[in-house]
């Protein structure tokens, strides 16, 4: 017999597999916290629960946790994680220290069926979507998973494709008997299926970012395939007209190609699009492999965008990428994955 796996899980559905033997919500929650918050490995490790308990658990269930099989650190200390199910899945996650924000972007499939072409991810194929158990065992598995303040879904996959999953896994990271992060350190990011976004927006509070490349509908639709089927414009309407609470944050990330997407008649654009808005937008370098000939807007020009999006009442920053040399920035998981 399989045995399930209790990361994955939440204390509710701990809760409805013991209480047929006499225990209590109280027993689900200390199991929760101890796979959670202490990252137990072996239910027979597991605090605060009887002996009985841990018996019945081990015969129809595991904890779930299962280690990366292989790592690479970068220059600037960023580390890049390859996990392997069972059943054969691969797919990378990233650990990013920084001073005292420590951000790990986690996978939802293993590759993408976007197939966006500027996205190495997108060339690995699809190969399955990740279990909330398989997205949270990113976290928790990691040598500094205590450490852990931020978590963004921007590693492999398309998250609003997985969304059932990548939801559970939202809520057992920022609950109480969970990893208890704040859904203001949570960042969800989607290239837009617009079904995904208005399911989010409403069962979550995490953050939400759009992968945008082009306010212009015909260049995104080049990029973004998606774009065909779910314009990005009308995903920017419901984020417009989304009621907000308080410190939930809606972003554009705008990947920045010279003489591609960081022309002066695309700032007008980006300007019109956001106007009157509290959406932020993202400037990120962008990061050519192989025999792409394409290259990264300067740091002038991108800083260029920054004050003028600013100075016409737009939220905007530039990002830095971390983790260039071991293929761990935006867009280049899966460029090799480490064997």
């Amino acid at each position: 017999m399989d045995k399930m796996s209790l990361c994955g899980m939440t204390a509710d559905e701990i809760f409805r597999l013991i209480e047929p033997s006499g225990f209590t919500l109280s027993h689900a929650v200390s199991i929760s916290n101890s796979i959670y918050k202490k990252r137990t490995s072996e239910i027979s490790q597991i605090t605060k629960i009887p002996r009985k308990l841990k018996d019945e658990l081990a015969v129809i269930a595991g904890s779930g946790i299962f280690m990366p099989v292989a790592s690479e650190v970068s220059v600037d200390e960023t580390v890049k994680f390859l996990f392997r199910t069972e059943t054969g899945k691969e797919f990378e996650t990233v650990y990013i220290p920084d001073n005292k924000r420590h951000t790990v972007c986690v996978s939802a499939q293993s590759g993408c069926r976007m197939g966006c072409p500027f996205c190495v991810t997108a060339r690995y194929g699809f190969r399955g979507n990740l279990s909330a158990g398989e997205i949270v065992n990113q976290i928790i598995s990691l040598p500094d998973a205590g450490k852990v303040t931020h978590i963004v879904f921007m590693g492999m996959g398309e998250p609003m494709d997985n969304i059932d999953n990548v939801l559970k896994a939202c809520e057992i990271i920022t609950s109480e008997w969970g990893l208890a992060i704040s859904p203001r350190n949570v960042t969800v990011s989607t290239v837009g299926i617009t079904s995904g976004v208005e399911k989010f927006l409403k069962s979550s509070e995490c953050n939400l970012t759009l992968s945008l490349h082009s306010p212009f509908n015909e260049e995104r639709k080049r990029v973004v395939p998606v774009e065909k089927k779910y314009p990005a414009q009308k995903i920017i309407e419901i984020m417009k007209n989304y009621p907000v609470k308080k410190k939930r944050r809606f972003s554009l990330a705008y990947v920045m190609i010279k003489d591609l997407n960081d022309t002066d008649n695309h700032l007008e654009g980006l300007k019109a699009l956001l106007k009157g808005s509290i959406i932020r937008i993202n400037l990120l370098p962008y990061h050519p492999v192989g025999n792409d000939l394409n290259r990264s807007s300067t740091a002038e020009r991108m800083q260029f965008f920054k004050h003028n999006l600013v100075i016409s009442g737009i939220s905007a920053s530039v990002r830095k990428s971390r983790g260039i040399d071991i293929s761990a920035a935006c867009g280049l998981l899966a460029t090799g994955l480490i064997n």
